[in-house]
């Protein structure tokens, strides 16, 4: 992924974010929910870069009640860089910080979303992770094993009466478990810590 065009992007996600929460949450008023939703990440366009994160996420969700929201969250990506690397650091748009290849990820999780307070929510997932190492060459290497937790707290924007909806988050990432690194791979995850905290993300759904 060119992290360069990453941290542009987070910075006008948060932008935006903060202009449609300010613009219509003194107008939302509470409707009847769909029981059903799909939404994913508009991350996703990050796939029509030139240097792709072959990014995919798809997450179902069904509404317990007005309150509380349970997920199931399938995710794809690779990532030629420790995740690790704050996003506000200069290393994180060094190539020097790349591995000698990247990681594909492939992750199935569940998770589960609060509403706080009209749109305001805190979700909470966890989500394992298949991770195959490749080298520079696309040559696979070896496979390890990832648990990837994520504590978020966002804004959900309904529009057409709830049907369609936008949410604005903040993620705190942490992988407490993440096995069978390449020595060479190693070398470069050893220095950076295990978590990622205030990510910006914006995510887009449908209710049926």
């Amino acid at each position: 992924m060119n992290r360069t065009i990453f941290g542009k992007l987070s910075g006008i996600i948060f932008i935006f974010s903060l202009f449609c929460i300010i613009s219509v949450a003194a107008e939302e008023t509470e409707s009847n929910r769909s029981p059903c939703q799909v939404e994913t990440s508009l991350w996703m366009f990050m796939n029509l870069m030139p240097d792709s994160p072959d990014f995919y996420q798809l997450c179902i969700g069904y509404l317990l009640d007005e309150k509380n929201t349970i997920f199931l969250n399938g995710i794809t990506w690779k990532y030629p860089a420790p995740l690790g690397i704050p996003m506000w650091d200069p290393s994180f748009e060094s190539p020097d910080e790349d591995y000698p290849g990247y990681i594909r990820a492939f992750g199935l999780g569940i998770g589960y979303q609060r509403f706080i307070w009209n749109g305001l929510f805190a979700s909470l997932y966890a989500t394992p992770f298949l991770q195959n190492f490749y080298a520079d060459d696309d040559r696979y290497m070896q496979s390890g094993f990832q648990l990837y937790l994520q504590a978020q707290l966002g804004y959900q924007i309904d529009f057409f009466e709830g049907r369609l909806f936008l949410k604005p988050a903040l993620y705190f990432n942490y992988w407490p478990v993440n096995t069978n690194f390449p020595d060479s791979f190693r070398q470069k995850e050893k220095r950076w810590p295990n978590y990622q905290p205030f990510e910006p993300h914006l995510n887009i759904g449908v209710r049926f």
